[in-house]
């Protein structure tokens, strides 16, 4: 899109320099009409030569003819550049809004991110939680465990000698 807007501005650009040498020209013209009708008056007043009178009234005539064909012709690039300036400022505020849209969606994929990241740190962390109480009660089930063993094995060695000492008895 920058690309096309850049080309959209060097061509506004060029078309402004036609449109000034347009001016330019015009203006020459306008000031070749003037004196050829400083021209025409003079001849008019000397009335001498008729037949260049005749050729001056026709020259005059295709040059008024010329220069309202060029006054069209800048009417109608006076158009065309403001329909170009209209669609470079299409473009532009199509492109603006693009990228504020674009702006506005990495941010709330941004925030999304940033509370998956919170969620996923908040359960390690009570996954370690969870973790160390799991080892303290298997510790804990462990020295339960050995002191039964070690109690049965105390319950069997006194039963054993109770039995022993009732055979005795």
């Amino acid at each position: 899109m920058e690309a096309d807007v850049s080309e959209m501005r060097n061509e506004l650009q060029s078309r402004d320099g036609l449109w000034r040498r347009i001016q330019l020209e015009c203006q020459k013209l306008y000031t070749e009409l003037l004196k050829i009708k400083e021209y025409k008056d003079m001849q008019e007043i000397q009335k001498k030569h008729p037949s260049a009178r005749v050729q001056l009234t026709e020259q005059l005539e295709n040059e008024k003819t010329e220069l309202l064909l060029f006054e069209e012709s800048r009417e109608h690039q006076k158009e065309e550049l403001n329909k170009i300036r209209n669609h470079v400022y299409r473009k532009e505020q199509s492109h603006c809004s693009e990228q504020q849209r674009m702006k506005t969606e990495i941010s709330d994929l941004t925030e999304e991110l940033h509370q998956k990241e919170i969620t996923i740190a908040t359960i390690m962390e009570k996954a370690s939680l969870l973790e160390r109480q799991l080892k303290m009660e298997l510790e804990t089930k462990h020295k339960l465990l050995t002191k039964q063993q070690l109690l049965e094995l105390h319950y069997q060695v006194i039963k054993s000698e109770n039995t022993h000492l009732k055979e005795m008895v």
